[in-house]
């Protein structure tokens, strides 16, 4: 829902609205997480670790590029980039944990990234540097989150405790809004676009985070994949219906390789883990 409620928007721009967003999820999470693990929840935080303050960090980047590329590119453009992200996360423990990739994730890999250099070529030579631009910062979406989760099957398979991706979730909602609170200054939204900003903070953001990791220890990770594609599709859809961005036919053809290779990967892993 965020890419047609940012386009519901009055005078918020870019770091404004990254900066809401954010703050907001601070509020949010700092309710949501005692309720839901007791009191004791930010005593349990482990500060001292450095994958702690390196995953946070990560989800900082996430929440900082994922807003500030939909006020540059098309909210079709944007997801579809942000889709690679199982895939570049399937390279990262590759190149830094030693896990091996099958012959189907390499192929994969390889149609997602022609997908997107497809996109992002067709924009350039149409002259769209901006929507060119957001597919650079959106890119950053999908990097992060393969660098966060390496970070933790890393750390887990050295002995260190695992790490509860909640707490890192509230540490990257905070180094968000401190980092663009003064790149927001002066304030330009409306009380209009506060309250839809509010909105995000709260349901697109903390309250799916914390479900999240709740549906991860049920969900096999073929499953948790292609639900998170559901997200492309919806989030194209709704800003199709409800702020009449029509997606091009350039976003649909590389968008089609792109969904397509992911739920390819994930559809051929999971037959042969059957078989």
């Amino acid at each position: 829902m965020a890419g047609v409620v940012t386009r519901q928007l009055e005078h918020a721009r870019s770091f404004e609205i990254t900066f809401w967003r954010s703050f907001f999820t601070v509020l949010s999470l700092m309710v949501i997480l005692p309720l839901w693990q007791g009191l004791g929840v930010f005593r349990r935080m482990q500060w001292r670790s450095r994958t702690f303050w390196l995953s946070g960090a990560c989800w900082c980047v996430m929440f900082t590029a994922f807003m500030i590329a939909l006020t540059l590119a098309s909210v079709g453009n944007v997801l579809v980039t942000m889709a690679i992200g199982p895939l570049l996360t399937a390279l990262g423990a590759r190149l830094f944990i030693g896990h091996r990739l099958p012959l189907r994730t390499w192929c994969a890999i390889a149609l997602a990234g022609l997908g997107i250099a497809y996109m992002f070529g067709s924009q350039l030579q149409m002259g769209r540097g901006t929507q060119a631009m957001g597919m650079l910062v959106a890119l950053c979406v999908p990097i992060a989150g393969a660098i966060q989760w390496t970070l933790t099957q890393r750390a887990q398979a050295q002995g260190e405790a695992a790490i509860d991706l909640v707490p890192c979730v509230l540490v990257g909602a905070v180094l968000s809004a401190v980092l663009m609170l003064p790149l927001s200054v002066p304030f330009t939204a409306t009380p209009t676009d506060v309250a839809w900003l509010g909105l995000l903070g709260l349901v697109q953001l903390a309250i799916p985070c914390v479900m999240s990791v709740v549906c991860a220890r049920v969900l096999q990770a073929p499953e948790v994949s292609l639900l998170a594609l559901l997200e492309v599709i919806f989030g194209i859809l709704l800003a199709w219906v409800g702020a009449g961005e029509v997606p091009g036919p350039t976003m649909l053809a590389g968008g089609a390789l792109v969904v397509g290779a992911m739920a390819g990967n994930e559809w051929l892993g999971w037959r042969q883990r059957h078989a």
